[in-house]
């Protein structure tokens, strides 16, 4: 057996089919960042462990729970509450939990939009650290996201969880992506100088994928880049009527990045007249 937890913060619209995923997992823990609505009452509801912490970063709440929450198992799987385990991925979290040679696996997630797995612009698998030993697995901070800290040994999962992207409509996604496009643009500004082009020819897909995040801090019309990658390159056109519509989301989201780097980069262009 295996623990899950689930990270909240107002999540009583998205939290029920979460938790519902679980219904087999025997410790379900929900850490909580100061929830106002339903959410706690929910979780306790179906059985889960409830606990609050104030929001950091995602790195600093998955560090917490592994650290400071007993866990009943040593391997656990970290959710977001608009996302979902899947009976398959459940068995191999089973089979994989047997490893004493791993801290952890990477899982992909099958990303959903307005109901249709939209996995061409999502670049499908997109592998992240998710199941993971407890204590001893380290969580750093990229951008507004998470990846595992140096050292940490992984492999992939064949099965992979889902992801809600629109399960609470396309103003809230672009307004949460506001607020992620400022951490994005310092992380991205703290690795423009290490970029090179040796990592795209990477036999790894994960290493690919990264080094190409960071070279395009140098494009211009980064908006439009990213469309015409994901939808075009990419293959997002697969993904049809869904797939245009969550491009022109990410368009619109690098839009948010770029801003936020003008403004960062505003401050040293007045020091250096």
């Amino acid at each position: 057996m295996f623990s899950a937890v689930i990270l909240t913060l107002n999540e009583e619209r998205a939290l029920p089919a979460c938790l519902a995923s679980l219904r087999d997992c025997d410790d379900i823990v929900v850490l909580d960042s100061g929830s106002s609505d339903g959410t706690a009452a929910i979780a306790l509801a179906a059985g889960a462990r409830v606990f609050k912490r104030p929001f950091d970063t995602f790195a600093g709440q998955r560090n917490h729970a592994q650290r400071a929450i007993g866990f009943r198992h040593p391997w656990v799987f970290h959710l977001d509450a608009d996302e979902r385990m899947t009976p398959e991925l459940a068995a191999e979290c089973r089979r994989a939990a047997g490893r004493a040679d791993l801290d952890g696996f990477r899982a992909a997630p099958r990303m959903i939009f307005e109901g249709r797995w939209i996995p061409h612009c999502t670049d499908y698998p997109a592998y992240q650290a998710r199941f993971v030993r407890a204590p001893q697995f380290e969580f750093t901070q990229v951008g507004h996201g998470q990846r595992e800290a140096p050292g940490m040994r992984l492999e992939n999962l064949r099965e992979g969880y889902l992801h809600d992207l629109s399960i609470y409509g396309t103003a809230a996604w672009l307004a949460k992506h506001r607020g992620y496009a400022r951490a994005e643009a310092e992380s991205l500004l703290r690795g423009a100088g290490g970029a090179s082009i040796g990592p795209l020819f990477s036999p790894d897909a994960l290493v690919r994928r990264r080094a190409l995040k960071r070279l395009s801090f140098a494009l211009p019309f980064r908006p439009a880049f990213r469309f015409a990658y994901q939808y075009g390159l990419r293959g997002g056109f697969l993904d049809g009527g869904p797939g245009f519509r969550y491009c022109l989301l990410l368009a619109r989201y690098e839009g948010f990045i770029s801003g936020e780097i003008d403004k960062l980069k505003a401050p040293a262009a007045r020091d250096s007249h």
